[in-house]
Parts: C-alpha cells; sequence; structure tokens
C-alpha cells in the first residue's frame, strides 16, 4: 500500500478566516494527510476569537506569537523559522501555508528546491509573487462548500470570469494553447485532459476555480478556443488553429 504524503500545515491566523480551516482541511485531504497543524497569532488579541473553538476542534496547535514592534509582523517571521525547523526535523513531503498578508515567495521557493510540494490560500489580496511560486494556490473566497443539490446561497458562489475575458487574458490562452500542444498525440493533433491537466500542474499553480470553475475541463471549454471529443469516459482536446491532422477515435 502506498504511503500517504504528510503535510504540514501553517497557518497565520491573523489573516486567514477561521470559518475556512474545515474546507481547507478537505481540500489538503485530496493530496495527503495534515499530520501537523499549527497555526500563529497573539491569542491575546480579540481579533482571534473566532479560532478559539476551532483549534480545539480540528487539533490545531495555537502558537504564541505576540507583537514586539508596532508595525511589524512577526506572525510571518515564526511561521518560516518554523517551516525551517520542519524541513530539516521531519520527513514531510509537503508544506500549506495560509496567509493573505506577506510574501512567502523566498521561503516557498526554498522548500520546493527540497523536492516538497507547497499548497497556498489566501485572500484575492495575497502578493502574486508567493501565489505563483506555490505548487498550487487556491483563493479563500472561491473556497466554498459543495452542496449536493448545487442549491448553495448565489452570494456563497465565486463569480465565473466570463468566456471573453477568458480568450482576453493572454496568461490563460497561452498556458492552454502550450500545454495542448505539448500533450498531443503522435498520429493526431488531441490531448487527453488529463493529461493537459498534469502538464499545467507541473509548471504552474492553475486551479480553474480562481476563475468560478469547478473543473479545468469546463473552463477550458468556457474559452471556445479548442475542439472537445469525448472518447468513453475521458475528454480529449484539438487547438482550433490546428487543420485536424488525424481522425478521432470512436
Amino acid at each position: 500500500m502506498q504511503e500517504e504524503s504528510r503535510i504540514a500545515l501553517l497557518i497565520d491566523a491573523d489573516n486567514c478566516p477561521a470559518s475556512k480551516i474545515e474546507l481547507m482541511l478537505d481540500e489538503l485531504a485530496k493530496y495527503g494527510v495534515t499530520n501537523i497543524r499549527r497555526a500563529y497569532g497573539n491569542w491575546k488579541s480579540t481579533s482571534l476569537n473566532g479560532w478559539a473553538d476551532k483549534v480545539h476542534e480540528f487539533a490545531i496547535q495555537p502558537v504564541q506569537q505576540f507583537a514586539y514592534t508596532k508595525g511589524k509582523n512577526a506572525t510571518d517571521s515564526a511561521m518560516i523559522i518554523d517551516a525551517m525547523d520542519l524541513l530539516y526535523t521531519q520527513r514531510l513531503d509537503g508544506f500549506c501555508l495560509a496567509s493573505s498578508d506577506s510574501d512567502f515567495t523566498p521561503l516557498v521557493m526554498r522548500i520546493r528546491a527540497n523536492g516538497l510540494k507547497v499548497y497556498g490560500f489566501g485572500e484575492k489580496k495575497t502578493p502574486m509573487p508567493f501565489v505563483n511560486a506555490c505548487s498550487r494556490f487556491l483563493y479563500l473566497e472561491n473556497l466554498i462548500t459543495e452542496s449536493p443539490d448545487d442549491s448553495a446561497a448565489p452570494s456563497a458562489k465565486p463569480e465565473r470570469v466570463s468566456s471573453k475575458a477568458l480568450r482576453g487574458d493572454s496568461r490563460i490562452t497561452s498556458l492552454l494553447r502550450n500545454a495542448v500542444e505539448a500533450c498531443v498525440g503522435e498520429d493526431d493533433n488531441w490531448a487527453s485532459l488529463s493529461s493537459v491537466g498534469s502538464h499545467i500542474s507541473n509548471q504552474t499553480p492553475f486551479d480553474p476555480r480562481n476563475y468560478g470553475y469547478k473543473k479545468l475541463g469546463d473552463l477550458i471549454e468556457a474559452t471556445g478556443l479548442f475542439d472537445t471529443e469525448r472518447r468513453g469516459s475521458h475528454l480529449y482536446l484539438r487547438d482550433k488553429r490546428s487543420k485536424g491532422k488525424g481522425s478521432a477515435a470512436a
């Protein structure tokens, strides 16, 4: 039996809403077991009252961090120091950093240089260098409870980026087209969605939910840039700019 990946979750409680913790843990469960859970902040502050019950309910270790100097974020420094300690003293496969406040880019790059995954959670104000450095990053505004009957309140659902806006985003179009081109078969111009998704994941922390789409296939179809064809349970893609070399399998 394959051993589960071990992930350390480090939370900047001052800049991460307690209401999202269950959804964050559910998301991390897709990648492994979160066996280290720590939340950092000044626990004497009333601003962390929302976390009081959550740290017990979800077995999170609260780490006290006093604000030694006004205007300085001591919590970020404590998280960085602990992350480096864990990197060298524990057998981990990945880290998750939950914060919207500061730029953890150097820390993320250092962890990834050691071959570990780094998952990030933060609000849309999170600095882009931090977002782009992670193996995968998800905006907390787009992390919502899945409803079996899809009856979640409209205000809770992330706003979808329109097809026109997706096509007008050169970063997205280039990312998708380059990924499809890299994954096409030898005999035709079709690429499987699974291989395209893997290629993108290895390249950038692109997550379709950050654009309001539940799945990568939904976002790709929304762009209107690709022909799609289902072969059994697998979806295949072809850039519409191609001349359609090769015929599709039945």
